[in-house]
This record gives C-alpha cells, structure tokens and sequence, in this order.
C-alpha cells in the first residue's frame, strides 16, 4: 500500500520519560508505515530544554503559529527533586504554560469513552468536555517568600507615572506572597472558543468561577462571558437549542456530580487544570482524554493530558515490564493528523486517523488492553497487554481494517 502523502508539516513537540518512549513505538508501529510523516520537530525533553535555556519550548510555540498544527508528548514540569535529578540550571516553567501563553486560546478536554469502561459516577451517561482557559493566572504568576515583618502591596503604575496601590497583608513575620494576572483580550478569547465550540457541537456551556469571594478578579471572568453571550450569542443558542449559564465553581461540582453529562464546562485556567483529571479519572483513566488547545487565530495543539508516567519509567530503565496505556497519546497524534489533513483537505489523512482511532477503541473493547484499564473493566477474560505489545494489537487491528 502507498503511503499517505502529507503537503504541510505537524510541528511535533517531544517529550519525556515514559511517554517519550512510547511515542517512538507510536510512530514506529501507527504512522511510519502508513504515513510519510512530515513534522517540524522539537525536542522538549527536560534535558534539551536545560540545554537551550527553554528557548525550544518558544521556538515550538513559534513554529505552531506558521504551521497551524502541532502535536505534544507530556513534558516534565521541573520542581526542587528535578533540579537536582536533571542537574538544571533554573526551574523552567511549565512547557504546556509557555506553549499557551503564546499562543493564547482555550483546551478542550473530553473522555474517550469505549465499552466496558465504565464511569465511577453512576449517573454519568455522556461525555463531559472540560474547557480551561489556557492563559495566565498561576501559570503566570509571581511569587516572593517573605523573610519577616513588613508590608505587601500590589503596585500598578500607569503609563502617566501616576499609581494605585492595594494593600496584600501586613507581615508580622515570615510568609509567601503570589501575584498573577490575566487580560481581558484573553477572556474575551476564552467566552467565544467556548461559545462557538457549544455551537459547533449543539452542547450546554456550563462556566464556574468563585466572584463571592473574587469580586474583581473571577468577577471581570464573569462579566466577559455575560456581556458577551448577550451581545453575540444569545439568539445562536435559542436557535440551536441550547444553553448558556454561570455558576459558583462549587455549586458546579455539585451539579457536576449529579449530572449525566453532555455538555461542556468553562473552567479557569488551575480549576481546569483539577477538575480534567477529576473527570478523566471519574470515567476511567487519565489515560483515556482527548486534549486540545484552541486558538482564536486558528492554531491547535494536541496532547495529551496525563503525565510522563515516572514511575513506570524506572521501571523500564532497569528493564522490567510496563504496561503503560497509550490511548491519550495516540489520540493526540490522531487529532493533529485529523486537523492537518483538513486544513489542507488532504481526505485520505483524515480517514486514517478516524481508522486509527477506531482500531485503537475496538482493541480495547476486543479485550486486549493495558493494565489500569484491566483493573477497571467489566469485560471478562481479558488479556492484559505490555506497553509495545497493546500498540503492536493496535497495528495488527489498523491493518486489517486498511
């Protein structure tokens, strides 16, 4: 069989420990034999980001600006045990913060949902899309110990020289201090990849923050999406049937919980950042969800939305058995192979990620899947695959189907 053809490149960010290796036996196995894989690529490994002083997360961001789509394997967020582990230089910053302070937009996150596993809520029926800002706040924050007694202030000095100060706290001894930001342009980004992504896929928007307690910072979050949903959206959305609302985030939970799913939740940046894993985990596994970034200026980026798997790493740097799931990374490559081809209107690529993402599906309903699937499923007889031996059943499903 000839192999696909690919007119643009993907930009593709690689990755660390465990994920790296599986996303070497991903293109080995799923896409150099039936692709001619054009990307620009990336190295995002701990220890080349040390090397380039970050500069390759920028450069990666950049080059997703001039080819549209990207495709990222988990990174590693480096704290104090890592700095000494990788012998770093500083405490780089989130490579997934940087990526999304660059290019702006919001990430969708959504389940994979096969038969057999089955959600931990009960009432759960359909899939809940989280969307999570992708800018600012924690991700962009400033921080200070401070040493012993004293004052804190928030300063902001406009252009005129003129000032506004805002007391933090007074220190009677020592302490911490953090300050973040966002933009209005970013939040009003956010309301419109929201509201037309409800649109595009006839669902509630959901949107929770905390302006009980926030009355200006989670309030102006609140107030963009209003202003905008009455000035924009509101007859869209009688039109095609669905709704709009705004909640405290912990009225959300509740809601959340008692809910069948089907549709989506607007969440901040750290509170979707928790409460993706919450429901990734509540429907099966981290392993299992689909992530994109959105930009309002059309650029995506795939990835998945676990981490590098440390420990089974160790595992396998001392040569012992994994079984590491991979469907996430997968469905990244298949995300970004899928938008790829249809910004270039290059069919044939897309049918291939649409095969590969059902022969990757009817593995696992098959009864070959890894082992934290196993541990959860209600299928019986099942045979509990290694990390390289569930992506080579993937291959051998693929191929019969192609």
């Amino acid at each position: 069989m000839a192999k696909i053809k690919m007119t643009t490149p993907l930009v593709e960010m690689d990755g660390d420990e465990m994920t790296r290796i599986l996303w070497k036996i991903i293109k080995d196995e799923l896409l150099l034999p039936f692709i001619d894989l054009n990307t620009e690529y990336y190295d995002l490994g701990l220890e080349y980001r040390n090397e380039t002083n970050d500069q390759v997360t920028v450069d990666s961001a950049e080059a997703t600006k001039k080819y549209g789509v990207a495709v990222k394997c988990a990174t590693i967020t480096p704290n104090a045990a890592r700095m000494t582990e990788y012998n770093l230089k500083e405490m780089w910053k989130s490579p997934n913060g940087t990526i999304r302070a660059i290019l702006d937009g919001t990430v969708f996150r959504a389940p994979i949902i096969v038969k057999g596993i089955e959600p931990t809520v009960r009432t759960w029926k359909k899939p809940i899309t989280i969307a999570r800002h992708a800018y600012g706040d924690v991700y962009k924050g400033s921080e200070v110990k401070i040493p012993g007694a004293g004052k804190a202030e928030i300063v902001y000095t406009a252009e005129d020289g003129t000032e506004t100060r805002e007391l933090i706290h007074n220190f009677t001894g020592a302490g911490i201090v953090q300050g973040m930001h966002n933009l209005n342009e970013s939040i009003e980004s956010f309301a419109r990849s929201c509201f037309n992504y409800a649109l595009d896929t006839k669902q509630d928007l959901w949107f929770a923050t905390k302006d009980t307690i926030s009355k200006k910072y989670d309030h102006t979050f609140k107030d963009v999406f209003q202003e905008i949903y009455d000035a924009e959206y509101d007859e869209k959305f009688k039109a095609a049937g669905i709704e709009y609302f705004y909640t405290l985030i912990d009225d959300a939970v509740a809601r959340v919980i008692r809910s069948e799913g089907g549709y989506i939740w607007a969440c901040k940046n750290y509170d979707g950042d928790v409460m993706s894993d919450m429901v990734a985990t509540a429907f099966g596994s981290l392993a299992m969800m689909t992530s994109v970034l959105v930009s309002p200026q059309g650029y995506y980026e795939y990835e998945a939305a676990h981490g590098t798997v440390q420990r089974h790493y160790y595992k396998h740097l001392k040569g012992e058995e994994t079984s590491t799931n991979s469907v996430a990374t997968i469905f990244a490559w298949t995300g970004a192979l899928r938008k790829r081809g249809e910004l270039d209107g290059n069919k044939e690529l897309m049918e291939f990620a649409d095969k590969l993402e059902k022969a990757t599906i009817d593995t696992i309903e098959s009864g070959k899947m890894t082992k934290d699937l196993a541990l959860i499923t209600t299928l019986e007889n099942v045979t509990v695959l290694n990390s390289e031996n569930f992506i080579k059943a993937v291959r051998e499903t693929l191929e019969k189907m192609l």
